[in-house]
C-alpha cells in the first residue's frame, strides 16, 4: 500500500519546495491601479502642453513608468528572481538606446519636416 500524501489536489504546484504562485494584497493592487491613472492622467496634461522637444522625452518617461509598475506588481517581478529584474532593465536600456539612436537620425530631417509642416492647408 503507498503512503498518502499530504498535498491538497487544488493546491498550487511546487518547485523546491518552494508556491510558484504570490498573492498580492488588495491594497497593493489598489495603490499600482491608482498610480496608473494619476499617471494616465498626466500623459495626457502633458500632451497639453507646448513644450517642444520635452513632449516626447515626458511622454517616454511616463510610459516607462507605468510599464515598469506593471511588470514588477501585476507580473510579479518585484518578488521574483533577482536575475529577471537585471533581464528587465537590460531591456530597458537597450531600448532607450534604440530609440535615442533613432531620434538622432530625425534630427537630419527636421527642417524639412517644418517646412513641409508649414505648407499644409489649415
Amino acid at each position: 500500500m503507498e503512503p498518502a500524501t499530504t498535498d491538497h489536489p487544488a493546491s498550487p504546484p511546487a518547485h523546491g519546495g518552494e508556491s510558484l504562485a504570490h498573492v498580492m494584497p488588495v491594497p497593493v493592487l489598489l495603490a499600482v491601479f491608482a498610480a496608473l491613472m494619476v499617471l494616465t492622467v498626466l500623459t495626457v496634461a502633458a500632451a497639453e502642453l507646448d513644450l517642444r522637444s520635452a513632449n516626447l522625452l515626458i511622454a517616454l518617461g511616463i510610459a516607462t513608468l507605468k510599464a515598469s509598475l506593471v511588470a514588477l506588481y501585476f507580473m510579479h517581478l518585484r518578488y521574483d528572481n533577482p536575475f529577471n529584474a537585471l533581464i528587465f532593465v537590460a531591456g530597458l536600456l537597450f531600448l532607450a538606446v534604440f530609440l535615442a539612436l533613432t531620434l538622432l537620425d530625425t534630427l537630419a530631417y527636421r527642417p524639412d519636416v517644418e517646412l513641409f509642416l508649414e505648407k499644409m492647408p489649415r
